[in-house]
């Protein structure tokens, strides 16, 4: 499956290689820099459909109070954990401890 700039996954996509190691962003953040505020939905089901792009890094995308809801798509029991605590983010019970540190708001350089 081709990934094209002008579709919503490829722009998706294009966002989350932009967020910086040790940080993350939210489905919400994403959809509103894409100027599609009630499409977080949407983001969570391209970063679902990303598990074969090892160029994007999912792990980095959480629910807006920093839940790893999208946990459950990623190979192993704690994956998408592991993978944030070795870029330096704390996680317990499931969420990020320090959200704010930690968060990244998107900008648009597509």
């Amino acid at each position: 499956m081709p990934e094209l700039n002008d579709n919503f996954f490829g722009k998706v996509y294009e966002v989350v290689r932009q967020i910086p190691y040790g940080k993350v962003t939210t489905y919400g953040a994403i959809a509103k820099v894409l100027g599609t505020v009630r499409s977080a939905r949407m983001v969570g089901w391209a970063m679902n459909a990303s598990h074969n792009l090892e160029d994007v890094p999912a792990h980095r995308v959480v629910n807006k109070k920093g839940l790893l809801t999208g946990k459950h798509h990623f190979d192993g029991t704690n994956l998408m954990q592991q993978l944030l605590e070795s870029e330096g983010i704390e996680v317990k019970e499931n969420q990020i401890v320090d959200f704010q540190k930690h968060f990244w708001t998107p900008e648009m350089k597509l």
